[in-house]
């Protein structure tokens, strides 16, 4: 049930899409995120949909779309809150066209709620992240142009706003529609569409690519350049380190295993036969990566060892995870990471993110807090402290 045009508190309803077969722990976001406000919610999530829903009763709609967006989820891709599931054909409909009406009536309904009001930056229309929903591309595609064309025309749509409209199609009939904060739901269905990484020597390449482009968004010239020095721990076949390299850092690839195609010869490139899980740099370098296939555990408190000695700067890493208890593993990660920095006196923003190019693992990012303008360094990190080890 909708709630009444003039009330700013009532029943909502969330949705998040995920990866098929984590759809639990996307509900588990969801949960989280509504508790942190204070409020219960009731989750739904079935295995293999490519999404999890969830309701809440009395939760301020504004300050759940404020948290999702200061608070990145784990799992879940592309939350937006609102109302649903709203039936837009019956089984007799046949056309595309028959969906506009039932569509635009929940439109209309939504927008009366002043949490929800237009104008909106953009209309998107999305479904699972699965093979049935990969069905839908097409009908997604035709709903979202005349979407725009409706909405346009009747001045709901403005580039300059803060929120997105977003409606959901769970299969050709039913949808979810709701609204998000614009800058956190940068990309359709939360999947970053990145150039393919032909000449990388293994498809690992586009992991790092997405989470540099996830991770440091608009601070990607700032944060990582030509010039710098990166270490890859366990680096074989190179795929990380391509990546790298091919950005213009000087990169020392860590790893007993041999590097392959075109990046075992790149001149930025230094090949160092070397225990990922023991080697450390003379000096400090500016990025660690590391992929290592180890225990969550065991490579949360390598990475975090590495930014609390001072040798280096910031990381980006990736946890693989167990096949049970995937969100209380990647919870413990964190806890670790976090304890250990502040025990070093070291202060760090940390990100965790199960990527599109993830599979069983999540991705990790550890960036040192911003100076105030005009004291970071060159590179636009702080310079690291080398710590003395005992």
């Amino acid at each position: 049930m909708l709630r009444p045009p003039d009330a700013a508190i009532g029943r909502s309803a969330f949705l998040a899409g995920s990866r098929a077969g984590f759809e639990g722990e996307a509900a588990t976001d969801l949960v989280r995120a509504t508790a942190a406000l204070g409020i219960p919610a009731e989750p739904t999530a079935v295995t293999g949909s490519g999404y999890a829903t969830a309701a809440a009763e009395g939760l301020d709609d504004d300050a759940f779309r404020e948290r999702i967006s200061a608070h990145p989820p784990i799992f879940a891709r592309n939350v937006f809150v609102g109302s649903g599931p709203h039936v837009i054909a019956s089984e007799d409909q046949r056309t595309r066209a028959d969906r506009m009406p039932s569509l635009l009536t929940a439109i209309d309904d939504l927008a009366r709620d002043p949490a929800h009001a237009p104008p909106w930056c953009s209309v998107w229309v999305e479904y699972p992240d699965t093979n049935d929903g990969k069905a839908l591309s097409r009908l997604a595609r035709v709903l979202q142009s005349r979407l725009e064309t409706a909405l346009g025309d009747a001045g709901r749509l403005d580039s300059n706003a803060d929120w997105r409209l977003h409606v959901f199609l769970r299969d050709g009939r039913t949808a979810w529609i709701g609204t998000s904060v614009a800058v956190a739901t940068r990309w359709p269905l939360g999947i970053p569409r990145l150039r393919r990484a032909g000449r990388a020597p293994s498809r690992s390449a586009q992991k790092l690519a997405e989470a540099i482009v996830v991770f440091l968004g608009e601070r990607e010239v700032d944060l990582l350049h030509a010039g710098q020095r990166a270490v890859d721990l366990g680096a074989a076949p190179g795929g990380w380190t391509w990546v790298l390299a091919s950005r213009g850092l000087r990169v020392v690839a860590v790893d007993n295993g041999p590097l392959k195609g075109e990046v075992a010869h790149e001149p930025r490139v230094r090949h160092l036969r070397a225990d990922g899980l023991t080697w450390r740099p003379p000096r400090p370098v500016d990025w660690l990566v590391c992929d290592i296939v180890e225990r969550p555990a065991r490579i949360a408190e390598l990475v975090a060892g590495w930014i609390a000695d001072g040798d280096a700067q910031a990381a980006i890493f990736n946890l693989k995870l167990p096949m049970k208890k995937r969100y209380d593993e990647v919870r413990h990660c964190e806890t670790l990471i976090v304890q250990r920095l502040r025990g070093a006196g070291v202060r760090a923003t940390l990100q965790l993110r199960h990527l599109y190019h993830d599979r069983e693992e999540v991705t990790g990012c550890l960036l040192p807090v911003q100076r105030a303008k005009g004291s970071a360094g060159a590179n636009g990190l702080q310079a690291p402290r080398r710590r003395r080890r005992v």
